[in-house]
């Protein structure tokens, strides 16, 4: 059965990004935009929120049209158009670039969703991750954790989350980024 997996980078203090929403912080190298690659295009759809997707969205889509673009980040700019994803949003009122908006997360279409789909679920978003905790259909976490400590931020986890997760994999990369990958 497919999973659904929680895929995040993290600053060693637990932020996934500054107060002011910034990821600059994060040393995306070509060996890790590679894994991501790798990850992504296996996927069998993304499970976005709203912030999430329209970051992605502001950028990936025509990311392949720079000249100058590694071919590292043509790849996921073809990958992240072509994938199924889903925005989970009650505000936005289009998206294109295989993208469906759903208004609520409603765990019996998740499960239809996961069943569906071509390959693992990948959701992206604290925001997102409460409620898919909520509801427990979250199978896997994969936390890249990068050599930063940014001071302040916004956390990954809400506060008051409480987890119990067994590792099933460590591997670190040349950068000094280091995926914990735990099972729910």
């Amino acid at each position: 059965m497919n999973k659904i997996i929680f895929m995040m980078s993290m600053s060693l203090d637990g932020y996934f990004e500054t107060t002011e929403h910034s990821l600059a912080w994060q040393d995306i190298s070509d060996e890790l935009h590679i894994h991501f690659n790798e990850e992504i295009g296996a996927a069998g759809g993304m499970l976005n929120g709203r912030r999430t997707y329209s970051l992605m969205a502001g950028f990936w889509p025509t990311a392949d049209e720079d000249p100058d673009a590694p071919k590292f980040v043509a790849d996921y700019a073809r990958i992240w158009r072509d994938v199924p994803k889903v925005v989970y949003s009650r505000t936005l009122q289009s998206a294109s670039w295989n993208t469906t908006i759903v208004r609520e997360v409603v765990p019996a279409e998740v499960e239809a969703l996961r069943s569906a789909a071509s390959g693992d679920l990948f959701v992206g978003g604290p925001d997102l991750l409460t409620t898919f905790q909520r509801h427990g259909l979250v199978d896997e976490y994969r936390i890249y954790v990068h050599p930063a400590v940014i001071g302040a931020g916004n956390p990954l986890f809400h506060p008051g989350t409480s987890l119990r997760l067994r590792l099933t994999e460590s591997r670190p990369f040349t950068n000094g980024v280091v995926l914990l990958r735990y099972a729910s």
